[in-house]
Formats: C-alpha cells, sequence, structure tokens
C-alpha cells in the first residue's frame, strides 16, 4: 500500500491575512482594480491555477487563499506594460525575461506600501514558495544582482528601490 502524502503549501502571507480594501487602493494607484473571487471558485487568468493571481486586461484576480506575493507579482506584471498593452493580456503577461526580472524586483518594491507586509517578509515568502535565483536567494539577488531589473523600471519611471 502507498501512503499519500498531501501537498503541504508553505506558511505565507495571503490576501484573507491584510486588508482587502489596502490592498486594493495600492492596485488602484496603478491604474489596476482588485477584483475578490469566492473561496474554492476558480480564478480568473490564474497562469499557474489556484490559489495564484489571475490577470485580465487591467484586473486582478484574487481569492483569501491568494498569496500576496502571487498578486504583487501579477499585478506588476500590469503595472511594468503600458495602459494600452494592459487591455491584450489574459492570464500570460510576460513578455521578456528582463520584464520578469523587473516585475519581481516591483512585487518587493510595492510590498513595502502594504501593511504588515515589508519586502523582507515579502522575500522570505517568495523563497518558501519556490522562487529561484542565480545568488540562492530572493534578497541576496534584490540587493546584488537586479541592477538591470532596476534600470528597467527607472527607464519607464517605476520604482526600483
Amino acid at each position: 500500500m502507498n501512503a499519500q502524502v498531501a501537498a503541504v503549501e508553505p506558511e505565507v502571507l495571503r490576501l484573507r491575512d491584510l486588508d482587502f480594501a489596502a490592498v486594493a487602493a495600492l492596485l488602484a494607484r496603478h491604474g489596476l482594480e482588485l477584483h475578490r473571487v469566492e473561496d474554492d471558485a476558480p480564478i480568473p487568468g490564474s497562469f499557474w491555477g489556484e490559489p495564484e493571481a489571475g490577470v485580465i486586461a487591467h484586473r486582478v484576480y484574487a481569492r483569501g487563499d491568494t498569496p500576496i506575493h502571487s498578486l504583487l507579482h501579477e499585478a506588476g506584471h500590469l503595472i511594468v506594460l503600458p495602459p494600452e498593452k494592459r487591455a491584450a493580456v489574459h492570464t500570460d503577461a510576460t513578455d521578456s525575461v528582463i520584464e520578469e526580472d523587473a516585475t519581481c524586483c516591483l512585487q518587493i518594491i510595492l510590498a513595502d506600501e502594504l501593511p504588515g507586509v515589508g519586502r523582507e517578509r515579502l522575500m522570505a515568502d517568495m523563497d518558501a514558495w519556490g522562487y529561484t535565483f542565480r545568488l540562492g536567494s530572493t534578497q541576496a539577488w534584490f540587493e546584488r544582482d537586479a541592477e538591470d531589473a532596476k534600470a528597467w523600471l527607472l527607464e519607464r519611471n517605476l520604482p526600483a528601490a
């Protein structure tokens, strides 16, 4: 008899742990709408599937169990795009490796704007979830290897520090 071991998701901050209005306000400052999806319902526009956030045009979809790092990452994909390109986004927003790196950088920076999160916690959550970077951790990458991503953000008048 084979024992079935249930996959245990890492302990990370989730939307249900934060003030929804604060998260929605952060996204609204960047021209995005946050849509709460009912628990156990499919998340529209989710590239990785539940509980990961989804994106369609200027909307970010998340459930209570959606990790904050996922929500900020997917929102970051939309933020780095000019508004006219956002309209074409459905599920997959990545255009290039540098855009993906810039999005990772931006999600870390945006975490400082959410009460109870901050970049240190978000980077720890990213590591726990399984993000991988050449230097072995999110913090090492962000502090010592993300200059190109930060420059890319600056060229687009987006926060880079």
